[in-house]
């Protein structure tokens, strides 16, 4: 990877890095718990427990942004809980009542980092914890994302982003700047895609 990108990136992981973490007694506000009696065909009972996200299951759309000259936008987010408490990843977000994975992850895209795509293609999903939760996740490819707009984030919510080539992508992988399994997943969904799209430019 080239020197001044690892450089820049390396600042913004600073910027976002915890320096304190105090347990708070507030109640959960955002994560609840439900737990079910489950017959199964056999006639045997199970009891599990089932996450739940806000008001929903916790569904996500999951975007890889690539831009015309075919370099990928990365995000780097504040991930406290993780050993770094810091991750890089691609833009996403939950999907809201009464919205299509589609427009999640158009939204997800403007809001996170001002890019929007000429293209959005589909590349499946994925149960996030099918042992706890029915939450589903869709993954996509955003072809010839263009800036257009600045970041609208939520409050408390802080998100810098990070334009890279897709090869540099893949050197952040192997060297476990990029660990999120939603990231990975959709990394190796979306590579035969890409590498069609440079064959067809030669």
């Amino acid at each position: 990877m080239r020197s001044e990108k690892l450089l820049e990136l390396k600042n913004l992981i600073e910027n976002l890095k915890t320096v304190d973490l105090k347990k708070s007694d507030d109640n959960p506000k955002f994560l609840k718990i439900e737990t079910y009696d489950c017959t199964l065909n056999n006639g045997k009972t199970i009891r599990l427990e089932k996450l739940i996200k806000g008001q929903n299951e916790g569904s996500a759309a999951i975007i890889l942004p690539l831009t015309k000259e075919n370099n990928v936008v990365l995000t780097i987010e504040p991930r406290i809980f993780t050993k770094k408490t810091v991750g890089i990843g691609i833009p996403a977000g939950y999907i809201e009542k009464n919205e299509s994975g589609k427009e999640a992850a158009l939204r997800e895209l403007r809001e996170e980092i001002g890019y929007v795509p000429s293209k959005l293609i589909s590349l499946g999903g994925f149960y996030q914890d099918e042992g706890c939760s029915s939450a589903y996740n869709q993954l996509f490819l955003g072809l010839d994302c263009e800036k257009k707009y600045d970041q609208n984030l939520d409050p408390g919510e802080f998100v810098k982003y990070f334009e890279c080539s897709f090869e540099e992508a893949l050197e952040l992988i192997d060297m476990n700047y990029i660990e999120g399994g939603n990231t990975l997943t959709t990394f190796a969904k979306a590579k035969k895609y890409i590498k069609n799209r440079k064959n067809k430019f030669r």
